[in-house]
């Protein structure tokens, strides 16, 4: 008799649709549906897919309570030996539903669950309290990531002993096992120390956490003579996306005109962004980008600026984009903001 596993996955792996279709209230269906077949294949035999829950990721993130009390009834009701949710990847609200979903059905159920997504995945907030496998940044690590959750998964179901994060995969948790090592403390220490020394590659056992602080500039002096940028994370490009900046995990930044513009229009300008429903930014983009003269007021004319706005604004798309590229696009376009004199900027999202 195989293990029985309950799978969670959002519209877009379902096959329903992309963000149009994030709207859609949760569904059970039987058996697998889509990426559930990899890990079926993976099984063996040995577990199976026996139900699979669909729930849009903009639904879930609206309705967070009445989604999850629904999701933990069906998986209560098919008793599964598993829960299973995703893998996300660098979606950040997949990836959010899958945790505090996999969460919920550990704590309230006491099921064993997994899920899986990047690094940088704002789901992955809740490593140490759910077992989150480590996965590529988009769908295109799926070949890597099911074989290597699915193995990891029937462990859990078997109660066999997992190992280290550094051998299971998954992401580090917080535990640590004491155990007896083959060289004393100082050895070790001395042959990391000559590896670092001779720019070799190794490994620390004990990894210090990092925190990305940043220290706020100093107010400017006179707001009445400054000049402002507008820049954002909210996709806002001109009509047909010129520069092909993509909806998720954006490789590069534009670098755009409002010359000429008081304020921009659906006939003009629209949004690139695949992470949130693009209906009322397409119908007027000031609304993620405040050009137009409402927007202006609200920001601007508080200050009385003299010297309004700057005439080119950098947009990208924030949407599962990886924080070390949003870096190094700030990076780069602050020094152009900086050499043409601009004082301050306003930085928009979604």
């Amino acid at each position: 008799m195989s293990y029985r596993v309950v799978h969670y996955i959002n519209q877009f792996f379902a096959n329903i649709g992309g963000e149009e279709m994030a709207h859609i209230a949760p569904e059970l269906r039987e058996g697998f549906v889509g990426p559930g077949m990899a890990f079926n294949q993976a099984w063996k035999g040995e577990a199976e897919i026996v139900k699979t829950i669909i729930c849009g990721d903009s639904y879930y993130a609206e309705h967070e309570k009445d989604a999850k009390a629904q999701i933990l009834e069906w998986v209560k009701a098919e008793k599964p030996d598993m829960f299973i949710a995703g893998p996300a990847f660098n979606a950040g609200r997949y990836g959010y539903a899958c945790a505090n979903v996999a969460l919920a059905v550990q704590e309230e159920l006491g099921i064993p669950v997994l899920t899986g997504m990047y690094v940088e995945n704002p789901g992955a907030d809740l490593k140490n309290k759910v077992l989150i496998y480590e996965t590529a940044n988009s769908a295109a690590g799926m070949r890597k990531a099911a074989p290597g959750m699915a193995k990891l998964a029937l462990k859990l179901m078997k109660g066999e002993e997992i190992g280290a994060s550094c051998e299971e995969g998954y992401m580090p948790n917080g535990i640590r096992k004491n155990f007896f090592d083959k060289e004393r403390g100082s050895k070790r220490a001395v042959d990391m120390l000559l590896k670092k020394l001779n720019g070799e590659h190794f490994v620390t056992e004990y990894p210090m956490p990092s925190f990305d602080r940043v220290a706020p500039n100093p107010a400017i002096k006179d707001l009445s003579k400054a000049t402002i940028a507008l820049c954002t994370s909210g996709g806002i490009v001109p009509k047909g996306n010129p520069d092909h900046i993509e909806s998720s995990s954006a490789s590069h930044y534009g670098e755009y005109s409002l010359d000429g513009f008081d304020k921009l229009s659906s006939a003009d300008h629209e949004t690139a962004h695949g992470g949130y429903d693009p209906v009322y930014a397409n119908d007027d983009p000031n609304r993620v980008l405040p050009v137009d003269k409402g927007a202006r007021g609200r920001y601007l004319a508080y200050f009385t600026f003299a010297n309004v706005l700057f005439l080119l604004y950098y947009a990208t798309v924030g949407n599962g984009t990886a924080v070390a590229s949003a870096k190094a696009f700030a990076a780069e376009y602050a020094q152009k903001l900086k050499k043409a004199g601009v004082d301050g900027v306003i930085m928009t999202s979604t």
